[in-house]
């Protein structure tokens, strides 16, 4: 689908007659073919979501590097599967930045609708963020009508001079396309008896909007009435595509909606597996996240927006020169290795702190990553050597749970190839909740307490860890092992210490691998 984003009428004209070109060389015919076979086919792609796909579009599968066809993913067919299955479809397709939902939902899965021997979609509607938004998406759908040869000959022409417009049009078989903006009136849309029998919204939401919740709601109120209203007494199938982008947001609310199905599709499963692996590798994600931060990852491509701000604020983040190493009183690793049993999509947090005379607490060094835990062990025993032949003192902590779960078999034989064991320190705190512990050491930064080595500014240990510190919120869905780690060394470190935790105030604040030691 073409990016048709920051471009002028006369750009964004010229980018789509090239397309429509792309199309038509794209799905030239082959000579040599049998009526017989050309039926065989289509009964084959009338029945498989993923060979029609294939065939249909290969200017869109076609892996632009490698030449190679990038096939459905499990989700785009269960999708497709689900929409055909149900003429009164209520459905959300909360899908991550990048999983072709426009692609699916918009074009692929409507003219996939259209072909089946009894036709399934008579009136669309397509919906965007604004009228030349939803003309541009209804375009792309014009072009494969007009210029795919593939489906034309499989399933006739389908241009109709007398009624092709942009932003509405209809086919000669006389299946009608409208274009409608957010908030723009679809009162009265019809073909002639037909009323909308699919409705499509597409990435509704945007930052702006979100910021505003009377102008959620008011959109909201405007989805749920107007637009639906515009279905047959509430017959047809009314579908809302998007990633989440904010809690406060349509798509959240509609998903919230009694009997909407809600199908969400993040770029790592709970395993920490990709959802669409024909098209990235693991370390490609890894990469987007490494660039992005832990922050925008969660918010573009898991579908969980954070609020940067709602417990740490990042003017609280103090870097500063450290002290010399002999300056410290006592200098704590917290190790939070994650259950033995759990996701690969967990994190394992190591983090240094030290405390010099005065009470000042300085975060040293850090271990935040979706690793192994024989990686995460490694990496403590190399500090560890480090501080030996450094003469630094490091205590080394872990919570008493994890010294009795297997995970304890990492350790001891990384110290038998080494020679001796890492000397851990079982951690029998009773520890409150979690939420509130954090929240409770807030202040510390607030008042000035906490600082960072900024020879560590740059390390991506450092700055995932600080990330997820800056996501920190109650009944968050992304990962706290690392504002975890930091508590509970922070806690060590304030035993033989003057200053205690002082009470957090309460209200809205606003938003604000290789180790080297």
């Amino acid at each position: 689908m073409p990016n048709y984003d920051k471009l002028t009428r006369k750009e964004a004209l010229e980018l789509w007659k090239q397309h429509c070109a792309d199309v038509q060389t794209a799905t030239m015919i082959g000579r040599g073919e049998t009526n017989a076979q050309r039926e065989q086919r289509i009964k084959r792609v009338r029945a498989d979501y993923s060979a029609f796909v294939d065939y249909y579009f290969p200017h869109y599968t076609q892996n632009s590097q490698t030449g190679a066809q990038t096939p459905c993913a499990p989700f785009h067919i269960k999708a497709a599967k689900e929409v055909k299955a149900n003429r009164n479809l209520r459905a959300v397709y909360k899908w991550h930045r990048g999983a072709a939902k426009s692609t699916h939902l918009d074009i692929f899965i409507p003219l996939w609708l259209k072909c089946q021997e009894q036709r399934e979609i008579n009136v669309m509607v397509l919906v965007g963020k604004s009228e030349d938004n939803a003309n541009t998406l209804l375009a792309d759908v014009q072009a494969e009508l007009q210029y795919n040869q593939r489906y034309i000959n499989d399933f006739g022409e389908q241009y109709n001079s007398g009624s092709w417009e942009e932003g509405e049009f209809v086919t000669k078989d006389g299946t009608a396309f409208f274009a409608r903006g957010r908030g723009q009136s679809p009162r009265g849309l019809r073909y002639r008896s037909h009323r909308p029998d699919y409705i499509v919204i597409d990435d509704l939401d945007d930052d702006e909007l979100c910021e505003n919740p009377s102008r959620v709601q008011r959109l909201t109120d405007w989805v749920k009435e107007a637009l639906f209203g515009a279905l047959d007494g509430g017959r047809g199938r009314f579908i809302m595509v998007g990633n989440l982008i904010a809690k406060n947001s349509v798509l959240q609310k509609i998903s919230e909606t009694k009997g909407v199905r809600v199908s969400q599709v993040n770029i790592l499963d709970e395993n920490g597996n990709v959802s669409w692996a024909a098209k990235w590798t693991r370390a490609e994600v890894q990469a987007i996240e490494d660039f992005q931060g832990y922050r925008s990852f969660q918010k573009e491509y898991m579908n969980n927006p954070i609020v940067e701000g709602a417990v740490f604020r990042q003017e609280w983040i103090r870097w500063a020169k450290r002290p010399q190493w002999r300056q410290f009183e006592e200098i704590v690793l917290y190790i939070d290795p994650s259950w033995k049993g759990s996701t690969k999509n967990d994190y394992k947090a190591a983090k240094l702190w030290g405390k010099v005379k005065g009470g000042q607490l300085w975060h040293l060094r850090a271990f935040v990553r979706q690793a192994t835990v024989a990686e995460m062990v490694r990496w403590c025993y190399d500090l560890y050597e480090w501080a030996q032949a450094t003469g630094v003192a490091i205590k080394f902590y872990m919570e008493a749970n994890f010294m009795q779960d297997m995970l304890m078999d990492d350790f001891t034989k990384e110290g038998d190839l080494r020679g001796y064991q890492l000397p851990i320190i079982g951690d029998k705190r009773k520890k409150p909740d979690k939420f509130q512990r954090i929240e409770a050491s807030a202040p510390l930064w607030e008042r000035g307490f906490v600082f960072y080595d900024e020879s560590q500014k740059d390390d991506p240990d450092m700055l995932r860890g600080l990330d997820q510190t800056l996501a920190f919120q109650k009944g968050m869905r992304g990962h706290d092992d690392a504002p975890d780690a930091d508590e509970s060394a922070i806690s060590i470190l304030q035993k033989h210490s003057k200053i205690t935790n002082f009470t957090p105030s309460f209200g809205k604040r606003r938003n604000a691998k290789n180790v080297t030691w």
